[in-house]
């Protein structure tokens, strides 16, 4: 089973998805299912405007975008609120809006030189840097750490970041979503058939997956 995954490293849903794909996938495992499961994570942007170089503090960037700071503290608290209750720690009062152009190159790399597991390591420590640690995840010093972090050659990823590595692909990502009618993530494909919108409670994730396993 072929599961690629269309995120963005600055989607709280998507780290609430990744999550709860996890835990989906350890119930089918408790559950006696061995069908390989291969999980590939695919670029989307939710603010390709997002400058380079420029981070911003995201409530700023949500009090212009939902119309004053009452509203985006109340959904930044919410999602925090969520992400808590699967576990994950959410620092949105520290968080920086920033381009993740940099890391789904990253992310990329990782894949391409490294293999699924090191993609989807660096992929979660990303988001970590991101939601829980406040760190700048547009600044390729701090994606080339967290690279490092994860026991990755950073200096062989900085050597590569510093081509034109990985736009193409990257570009590739954000048109196969566009193809698919994406427009919002994070949305998980399974075996390029069916799509699964949103993070879906680990229950879901579960059922979908035995129903086409069993066809």
């Amino acid at each position: 089973m072929q599961v690629e995954i269309w995120s963005d490293v600055v989607c709280p849903w998507c780290y609430i998805g990744k999550i709860r794909f996890d835990k989906a996938v350890a119930t089918l495992r408790n559950k006696g299912i061995t069908e390989p499961i291969n999980v590939v994570f695919k670029a989307y942007q939710l603010d390709p405007t997002a400058p380079v170089g420029s981070p911003t503090p995201v409530a700023e960037a949500y009090a212009k975008k939902f119309g004053g700071s009452d509203r985006a503290n109340q959904i930044l608290q919410h999602v925090t609120n969520v992400a808590a209750e699967d576990g994950i720690e959410f620092n949105m009062d520290i968080a920086l809006r920033a381009n993740t152009i940099e890391c789904h190159r990253a992310i990329h790399w990782a894949l391409t030189t490294l293999g699924a597991s090191a993609q989807i390591t660096l992929k979660e420590r990303l988001l970590k840097a991101y939601f829980t640690d406040g760190l700048d995840v547009g600044s390729r010093e701090v994606i080339v750490q967290c690279a490092h972090e994860c026991g990755f050659d950073g200096a062989e990823l900085n050597d590569w970041l510093s081509t034109d590595a990985g736009y193409e692909e990257v570009r590739a990502d954000l048109e196969g979503a566009a193809m698919r009618d994406i427009t919002a993530v994070p949305s998980f494909v399974i075996n390029n058939q069916f799509l699964i919108p949103g993070a879906q409670d680990p229950e879901v994730f579960v059922n979908v997956i035995e129903k086409i396993l069993s066809r």
